[in-house]
């Protein structure tokens, strides 16, 4: 629950940063095919920090909101590139069982691990993911054509069940498996809002049963979902996505890849300072 003696202004300042956190992961929804959750769960629990949730389930409950934010967004993300026709929707029908497979591990996990153990594998991932992004070459390529099973099986468990402990859509983890296999990052996108659909459903039902029933948990919580921050980011998000989804398709992300990876590395950073500085 909010303190009582919380002055107002904060609360504003709160409320204000969270929702401009809602419109760039809505943009970036629609840019990158993933559901902003990068940057909602670090301000989710900064948040949650400030107000005095119970450190034991702080980073669990901003994950599991943030994939239920994600559900939206990344349906309509998905529904606008689809739209254009270029979701490559014979990779999305092969990840339809091993992503999924990969969620319901990561809730199994979530069930267990600790709030230190969740920021330090959201930390490992953001900075792995950072690096990437950053320092990225078109050049990189691992083959002319994305592996068939049961490569394509694993690659699939593997992006669900990370994307699933870090609170996002899978967008950035699909982008890269593409690219290297030489697929047009404008498909490499548009795939990845419908692998953000696979991920988020069932990920956002394995946080709720995950929390369930914990006494710890902030107000308006079913399992490690706060209602909250829902209602405050899914109207900004699915208002902001569309814009996000033309951008995509008009320019070069080159420069929106340095600055996503540079926020990525920063995040990792802050993660890292928290549990060791």
């Amino acid at each position: 629950m909010l303190p009582i003696e919380m002055p107002i202004t904060e609360i504003a300042t709160f409320a204000a940063g969270v929702a401009f956190a809602g419109a760039v992961s809505g943009v970036l929804a629609g840019v990158f095919g993933i559901g902003g959750g990068a940057v909602l769960v670090p301000v989710f629990y900064q948040v949650m920090t400030a107000l005095g949730v119970d450190e034991g389930v702080r980073m669990h409950v901003a994950v599991g909101s943030s994939l239920a934010i994600i559900v939206p967004t990344s349906l309509r993300s998905f529904q606008g590139h689809h739209a254009r026709g270029v979701v490559d929707m014979e990779l999305l029908r092969n990840f339809l069982v091993p992503v999924p497979l990969g969620v319901l591990v990561a809730t199994l996990i979530a069930a267990s691990i600790s709030s230190e153990g969740l920021r330090l594998i959201f930390a490992l991932i953001a900075l792995a993911v950072g690096l990437r992004l950053a320092f990225n070459r078109g050049s990189w390529r691992l083959g002319s054509e994305i592996p068939g099973n049961p490569w394509r099986a694993a690659i699939g468990f593997v992006i669900g069940l990370l994307s699933t402990l870090m609170g996002i859509g899978g967008g950035v983890m699909n982008n890269t498996f593409m690219s290297l296999f030489g697929r047009p990052m404008h498909q490499a996108v548009a795939t990845s809002a419908g692998v953000g659909v696979l991920i988020a459903i069932p990920g956002t039902i394995g946080y709720i049963w995950a929390g369930w029933g914990d006494a710890r948990l902030p107000i308006a919580s079913t399992g490690y979902v706060n209602w909250i921050a829902v209602a405050l980011i899914l109207p900004i998000t699915l208002l902001v996505t569309p814009f996000g989804v033309r951008i995509a398709h008009a320019m070069k992300k080159r420069h929106l890849e340095t600055a996503f990876g540079t926020f990525l590395l920063l995040v990792s950073g802050r993660f890292f300072w928290s549990l060791y500085g």
